[in-house]
């Protein structure tokens, strides 16, 4: 990594305290949560498998050499990659999920100091299999099954939440809410979305840092106001008000958690916590299952929850590996190649960022591939994002979404 980058990046983990996640990570969240609930017989069909090599906590995460079945068959059948594209033009998938969108990030000045990070978001069409751009939206946050999306219009904060058929790019519905918003969720099961509420737009940017000319996040511990849960079939919001605090970025979006009885933000200052609350707004302890979960692993709980993906990863030589932990205990069980898992693809299969092989540690040159567990082979599913070299413009990022 050159001078530069590492100036960007330190800059970067400042603004949040702690190693930040894009300003789209609430929507990228939700990719993988609603698995376990509409996958409860594909579990059980696998429960014998998964029984000896999790619960045990070794085959599985050993060398794989006693799967009869052949990768080809067990990696390939069901991926779409196009690794000779970034950002991608064509569909990427791989088993359960699929890349529903991504988006870039470029500031537009509203003065010589202050200026708005807004996004432009590609959206795959459901018929034609391709990624189209549509920048009518501030935020966009993609439904299980990716026929349907949940937009905001561009001025944040707003009091309207659109419901965006992805077929034929027209709003079907609009839900107006109470409080104003700036970003949205959907539930695991898709049925609700969870909206969290701002009292200033939460992607506001200054010029002037630490001495330094460039864009920055505003900072401020009470921007968020707390949330509303929207019942999508009746249109009906309840809200819920949340305290300020100084662990908090000026946008910290709330996500649902894993059975749709919670929601959680990250806790910048406290060691990559999620702070969890109920459906009124109180701050509770996390789920069982949840308890070990940082909010950096946006893959999350595998499908059948019995997996926990770890954080950024740790690099061995010129390969990056992730963690794979008991989730109820946060013990390390095993690891996989990669780092920033994203999405599980099934129980086996992760989609996550991988470093170009041969690009050294002088530039970071990541590509998304799809990585299983107890292989070493890495499945490339997009071409290399290159670098930008200002915090003005941010490279393309990913949605995922179960299909």
């Amino acid at each position: 990594m050159n001078v530069e980058e590492l100036v960007r990046d330190a800059l970067r983990e400042q603004a949040a305290e702690q190693p930040s996640a894009e300003p789209g990570f609430a929507d990228r969240v939700l990719g993988a949560r609603r698995r376990r609930r509409v996958r409860r017989l594909a579990a059980v069909a696998m429960a014998t498998a998964a029984v000896v090599a999790v619960s045990v906590g070794v085959p599985l995460l050993g060398s794989g050499k006693h799967d009869v079945r052949p990768a080809e068959v067990t990696e390939q059948r069901d991926v779409h990659a196009h690794p000779d594209q970034s950002p991608p033009r064509d569909m990427i998938a791989a088993g359960n999920v699929a890349l529903a969108a991504y988006y870039t990030t470029e500031v537009v000045a509203r003065s010589e100091t202050e200026g708005v990070a807004e996004r432009t978001y590609h959206l795959l069409n459901p018929g034609t299999g391709r990624y189209e751009e549509d920048d009518r939206w501030s935020y966009v946050a993609v439904a299980p099954g990716m026929k349907r999306a949940a937009v905001l219009e561009r001025q944040l904060p707003t009091k309207r939440i659109g419901l965006l058929d992805l077929r034929t790019r027209q709003v079907d519905a609009w839900i107006t809410v109470d409080h104003g918003i700036g970003g949205v969720a959907f539930s695991p099961d898709g049925s609700r979305l969870v909206a969290t509420g701002y009292a200033e737009n939460p992607d506001l940017r200054v010029q002037t840092f630490g001495g330094l000319k460039d864009w920055m996040p505003e900072f401020g511990t009470d921007n968020r106001t707390g949330f509303h849960i929207v019942e999508l079939a009746s249109g009906k919001a309840t809200w819920s008000e949340t305290e300020p605090g100084d662990d908090l970025n000026f946008r910290e979006d709330f996500a649902f958690g894993a059975d749709g009885t919670t929601v959680w933000s990250r806790v910048v200052r406290s060691n990559s916590v999620r702070q969890y609350h109920d459906l009124r707004g109180e701050k509770i302890a996390a789920p069982a299952a949840e308890r070990h979960l940082v909010w950096e692993a946006l893959a999350g709980l595998s499908p059948d929850g019995r997996l926990a993906a770890g954080g950024l990863g740790r690099e061995k030589g010129d390969k990056a590996y992730t963690s794979l932990l008991d989730p109820r205990t946060g013990k390390e069980i095993g690891e996989v190649r990669g780092s920033g898992a994203m999405a599980w693809a099934d129980d086996r299969r992760l989609i996550t960022w991988e470093r170009l092989p041969g690009s050294g540690t002088d530039t970071y040159r990541p590509r998304i591939v799809l990585v299983t567990i107890g292989s070493e082979k890495v499945v490339p599913l997009t071409g290399v994002r290159e670098p930008n070299e200002t915090l003005a413009r941010t490279e393309w990022e990913p949605v995922f979404a179960e299909r």
